[in-house]
């Protein structure tokens, strides 16, 4: 693929993201939802088109170059063991990292855990130490590390906080108008189920193209949303009594 198609093709991907569809961009652009259509089948964007686009979605020129640079699949990161040892002691130095990681400046980040200047300091330079990120001379932070985080199933991080995490991300009643809970169960063929678990994934690549696009939105236009996906062979416990007696 050339990179002006790559470009567009993660543009297109942009735009799904976003909920924004041809008919509504045309609307955006003065022009018909076929006219739309061509550009992109055309391959015929000028530079300024290309920035009504991106500015249409709230991104940039700039933003949509970085992402078509970067690899189509989720690519989680993953952490030395030493690392994750190092976050998982300690509950203020893991929440700036997270935050840090979500695009976060260090003064923003230091109003949001309430934090004084000296133990900013101190968390820093532990982050520095645990080679994570970089601090310039301006506190500009460069991180070492990217969303998502592949934490290691038995690993310290997870040990510590996924249970907890699991437990309090499911108590709400999930009835805000941001917030949906779906639980569905079936009996599946093998060859479905691995089309579930590429929806799964495609589901997870989009979050993180969200994630992605909002990095540079101002702080107070975003707010923290967690997505659990989840998916294995399982029968509730109030059956399983049943299925053995029919077994019997």
């Amino acid at each position: 693929m050339n990179e002006t198609k790559h470009l567009l093709e993660t543009l297109k991907r942009c735009l799904r993201a976003r909920g924004m569809t041809y008919q509504r961009l045309g609307r955006t652009l003065g022009l018909s939802e076929s006219s739309v259509k061509r550009l992109f089948s055309d391959e015929s964007f000028t530079l300024v088109r290309l920035e009504r686009v991106c500015a249409a979605i709230d991104m940039s020129v700039a933003d949509l170059v970085r992402m078509a640079s970067g690899p189509r699949e989720v690519q989680s990161f993953s952490l030395s063991l030493e690392q994750e040892r190092t976050l998982a002691s300690d509950a203020s130095l893991l929440a700036l990292f997270y935050l840090l990681l979500n695009g976060r400046s260090v003064e923003a980040a230091e109003r949001r855990l309430g934090l004084n200047a000296r133990t900013m300091r101190g968390l820093l330079t532990r982050l520095v130490e645990a080679q994570l990120i970089d601090v310039d001379a301006k506190r500009r932070v460069h991180l070492h590390a990217r969303l998502p985080i592949a934490w290691r199933p038995d690993g310290p991080v997870r040990k510590l906080y996924e249970r907890q995490v699991r437990a309090e991300f499911l108590q709400g009643p999930f009835t805000g108008s941001n917030e949906t809970l779906s639980f569905h169960s079936a009996e599946l063929s093998p060859a479905s189920v691995r089309i579930l678990l590429k929806k799964i994934d495609k589901l997870a690549a989009d979050f993180a193209d969200l994630a992605a696009l909002d990095m540079q939105a101002p702080t107070r236009d975003k707010s923290s949303v967690a997505l659990l996906l989840a998916c294995r062979p399982w029968v509730f416990s109030m059956f399983s009594a049943y299925r053995a007696k029919a077994a019997a």
